[in-house]
């Protein structure tokens, strides 16, 4: 028992010491921290009341890993072949032909329209509780291809780290993501520590309906919301209530979440995630067709926004790391 308390104690001293050590010293961590203070300090006149700390976070590429293409597309990739003995047309018809030959390339060739496709095949026709539970199954066993870890294991340590911190400072963190909102729910409370109902992402069109004389929830081949781009700010503006004074992202697809953040009145903070690491991750931006980084880059000076340089700024990048 003394054991366990001294051990609590150092950890909490440690943090108490540096709540961010994954984070290097320099003007990032340093823009994180004087923001933290300023907000929470009484006698701040930038003082911001608990209940008006929220702070959005972008999932794919700010959170976890979006690399080599985004995960939610591999477990749809995944489903595609589960399901396949129940669709032989596959074998002859787009996009699903090129997928179960391993052609991701071709698959993705006719837009959004194949997009839609392998989405409405793969997450529409079964209860809220099946997809659920297909979700849970696949993040507990599938692998990434290249690091061959866990999903849930290519999270970003320092980001794990600054949303213990802003909660231990009153703020409320949501995740706003353009991918599916039913795909992140299932294992975002475990990983990140943010329960389903601050979970805001794209979804399908459901209905109630009785199945076998049991109420569910069943989902519909039907795209309902596209929460990307433009689609973030009213997403917020709809499911949360209140304008964030703080956002977090990393690519173009983020932007308009950050402006319409860091627009408001009083204090305000926006932060994006750079990745540059192409020794310990990935480095890419502007010409990327995976989280694509060019006007965001270009707006983030003019609004001073505060840009992550992964290789610089995070001694460590994923938990593992650490082992």
């Amino acid at each position: 028992m003394l054991a366990t308390l001294f051990v609590v104690s150092f950890t909490m001293t440690a943090f108490a010491a540096d709540p961010l050590p994954s984070w290097n010293a320099g003007t990032t961590k340093q823009s994180i921290e004087q923001f933290v203070a300023k907000a929470t300090r009484q006698a701040s006149p930038d003082f911001v009341p608990v209940a008006e700390r929220i702070a959005v976070f972008d999932n794919d590429g700010t959170l976890w890993a979006e690399q080599p293409i985004y995960f939610q597309f591999l477990f749809a990739l995944d489903r595609i072949k589960a399901l396949a003995p129940q669709h032989p047309e596959w074998k002859d018809n787009e996009p699903f032909a090129s997928l179960l030959k391993g052609d991701v390339k071709g698959a993705l060739a006719g837009g959004e329209r194949s997009m839609l496709e392998i989405v409405m095949a793969t997450h529409a026709g079964m209860t809220a509780e099946e997809f659920e539970q297909i979700v849970k199954d696949w993040v507990a066993t599938a692998k990434h291809p290249v690091t061959r870890r866990p999903y849930t294991e290519m999270v970003y340590q320092p980001m794990l780290e600054l949303l213990v911190y802003l909660r231990a400072n009153g703020f409320k963190t949501y995740i706003v993501s353009g991918g599916g909102i039913e795909f992140m729910r299932p294992w975002t409370e475990k990983v990140y520590g943010i329960p389903p109902e601050q979970v805001i992402g794209s979804s399908i069109r459901t209905k109630f309906e009785l199945r076998e004389g049991k109420p569910a929830i069943v989902r519909l081949p039907e795209i309902d919301f596209i929460n990307d781009k433009a689609g973030k700010p009213s997403g917020i503006y709809k499911f949360i209530g209140r304008r964030p004074i703080a956002a977090f992202g990393n690519s173009d697809g983020d932007l308009q979440m950050l402006q319409w953040t860091t627009a408001g009145d009083g204090l305000r903070f926006g932060l994006i995630v750079h990745h540059t690491d192409a020794k310990r991750e990935w480095a890419y931006d502007r010409k990327s067709a995976i989280g694509k980084l060019d006007k965001a880059l270009d707006v983030a000076k003019k609004h001073d926004w505060t840009v992550v340089d992964m290789k610089k700024d995070w001694r460590v990048v994923y938990p593992f790391e650490k082992e």
